[in-house]
This record gives C-alpha cells, structure tokens and sequence, in this order.
C-alpha cells in the first residue's frame, strides 16, 4: 500500500467515525446517563462489529447486501426502526435517579448487532474494501492493514464521545433546588440525543434507498 493510499485511508476513516451518527450519539447518551463505565460496553462493540462486518465483506459476503434486494431492504429498514425505538425510550428517561440500563438497553451484543443495522456501514465496509483490498495481489495483507485502521478509529472516535458525555453527567444532574438535582438539563439533552437519533434513522433511510 502506498503512502498515497494510507493517506486517503486516514483521511477517510476520520471522516467516517468522528462525524455524528448513530454510534456516537448512543455513546454520548449511555456515558451522560449511566456514567463512561457502563458506556464502554458500547464503545467496546462498535470496533468489535467493524471488525466482523469489514471481514464479511472482505470475504464476498457484504456483496450479497447489495445482490438481494429483499436482505438490502430488510436492513435498511430494520436500522432506522431499531434507531426510532431507542430514540423513544432515551426521551423517557427524565432525571439521572430513574436513569436506569433499562430504559436504552444497549448491550454488548446489541451494539455489536446494531453495526449490521446499519445500511451505511455495509456500504461503507465494501466500499473500503472495493478501494483498498480486492483486486490487488497482497489483498490479504491490506486487510491487514486496513482493519486495524478502522478498528482504531471506531474505538476512539465512540470514546472521545462518551468521555464528553461523562463530563457532562454533572451538570446534566442541574440545576439544584433546595439542595437537591432536579435533572432538567438531563430531560433536554436526552430529548435532543433522541432527535438526534431520529435523524440519523431518517438520513439512514433516505440515503439508503436505491434511486
């Protein structure tokens, strides 16, 4: 791989992964309701999803997102539903008190799901892999190459995010009454991380959708 290359590489994944999206937003949002402890589970499962995703479409299996339309449509519209559900229960949860893991129930294993809900991560995937791994001889060492790349991206780019929201769970508790933390801050950002995600489901949606 060329200097050239990695370069647009880079360039590419930081693009990609600091830009608000769904995994983003959701880091922002776990780490101001429940603390960065309990965030990380999801900050740990986007880079693990990444890693399975970019291997499947490495292998010629992300191709056949885009060969059956029925399985491209199925995800492209489960993605934004899951998104509209999380966006509901998020803009429930009214002060850090009642803030509880039930209320945005984004596990491990769900966010690792929640990679392959997402339509644009399957483009995204075989696009890198379209422009950086098939078709050369040292496809294999590329991937090599190229996966750590991402990986790395997708890991700092969610803790950066939930690091912010953490620092934010403080003042989020505000203002206090009578000695006491009210949350409304808390009620506002959650309802904007909601319409946040509700956006983010649209925008899947719409730019998703074949012409």
């Amino acid at each position: 791989m060329t200097a050239a290359e990695f370069s647009a590489l880079l360039a590419l994944a930081t693009a990609t992964s600091f830009t608000p999206g769904p995994n983003t937003t959701l880091s922002t949002a776990l780490a101001a309701n429940f603390g960065l402890r309990r965030a990380m589970h999801f900050v740990w499962a986007v880079p693990v999803g990444w890693t399975l995703l970019l291997t499947l479409c490495a292998l010629g299996v992300g191709s056949a997102v885009t060969a059956l339309p029925g399985l491209y449509m199925a995800i492209l519209l489960t993605g934004p539903t899951y998104l509209v559900w999380l966006a509901w229960r998020l803009a429930g949860s009214r002060s850090l008190a009642h803030a509880q893991p039930a209320s945005l129930p984004v596990t491990f294993l769900r966010g690792i799901g929640l990679q392959f809900l997402n339509i644009k991560a399957w483009m995204l995937a075989l696009s890198i892999v379209a422009g950086w791994i098939a078709g050369h001889p040292d496809a294999w060492l590329r991937y090599g190459l190229v996966l750590p790349v991402m990986v790395f991206f997708a890991f700092t780019s969610n803790l950066t995010y939930a690091m912010v929201g953490s620092l934010l769970r403080g003042w989020l508790a505000g203002p206090i009454v009578e000695g006491r933390p009210t949350g409304q801050r808390l009620v506002v950002f959650n309802r904007l991380m909601a319409l946040a995600l509700i956006g983010t489901a649209g925008w899947m949606l719409a730019s998703g959708l074949p012409p």
